[in-house]
């Protein structure tokens, strides 16, 4: 990281959030075929997948902006081992509501393929990659902060600021930046480089959330802008 800062003022709701690049982070939460591409989990589950093209273009967009302006990106991956012990014992509150575990044992033939360790299902979209200088966060629940080494990750790199994007926004791209605001991160969602799970309405509560509560909102326009302006 450089010692100089190059401090940006990111036009953000409910109001612009002063950023450096080299201590902030882009956290693209759980872009894998099982919740960003048809034939995966969400889309099996029966959730709503319109858009889900143009925010796997922004995010890829988003991803490569960022890695050119020496922001950090952190990919977050979300699953289990190919026998789900991951996933909790008989009595953990995961196994009651995770949906893609309910999924597989109302329909026993897909048991072994929805978000497990090697399977495509789990595996990151096809528009986007780990590239050099990326990091790679695999998690077992909905909040990249639980159980995952990536609060030391980002410390030890003196992270401040999270720009966060992905699928989907009232689930774990939500619980993420709560998580984020209790480690006392300033948490930026990126709006249009997120998808809900669910009615669109999730979507704007979770903005809602976040901006009234947890931090700010943006978009990828913004971002971009804010990004390849020269420093002050």
């Amino acid at each position: 990281m450089s010692d100089t800062k190059e401090m940006r003022s990111l036009p953000a709701l409910p109001e612009a959030v002063g950023f450096d690049p080299a201590s902030t982070a882009l956290i693209v939460v759980d872009m894998q075929n099982a919740y960003a591409a048809r034939g995966g989990y969400l889309d099996i589950a029966g959730f709503d997948l319109s858009g889900i093209d143009a925010v796997n273009a922004n995010v890829a967009t988003l991803a490569q902006t960022c890695r050119d302006h020496g922001v950090q990106v952190v990919f977050l991956q979300n699953g289990w081992d190919a026998k789900y012990t991951e996933a909790g014992g008989p009595g953990s509150v995961n196994q009651a509501k995770s949906n893609a575990l309910r999924v597989m044992r109302e329909r026993p033939e897909l048991q072994g393929t929805l978000l497990a360790k090697g399977g495509w299902d789990y595996a990151l979209i096809d528009e986007l990659s780990v590239q050099d200088g990326d990091l790679l966060v695999p998690k077992t629940r909905y909040s990249g902060f639980v159980n995952t080494p990536l609060d030391s990750m980002l410390r030890s790199r003196g992270i401040r600021t999270l720009l966060v994007c992905g699928v989907a926004s009232n689930v774990c791209v939500e619980t993420t930046i709560r998580d984020a605001f209790a480690h006392e991160y300033h948490p930026v969602m990126v709006e249009d480089c997120c998808l809900q799970a669910g009615p669109r309405a999730m979507h704007e509560a979770t903005m809602f959330n976040v901006r009234t509560f947890f931090g700010w909102t943006t978009t990828l326009a913004e971002v971009d802008a804010t990004l390849t302006a020269p420093a002050d």
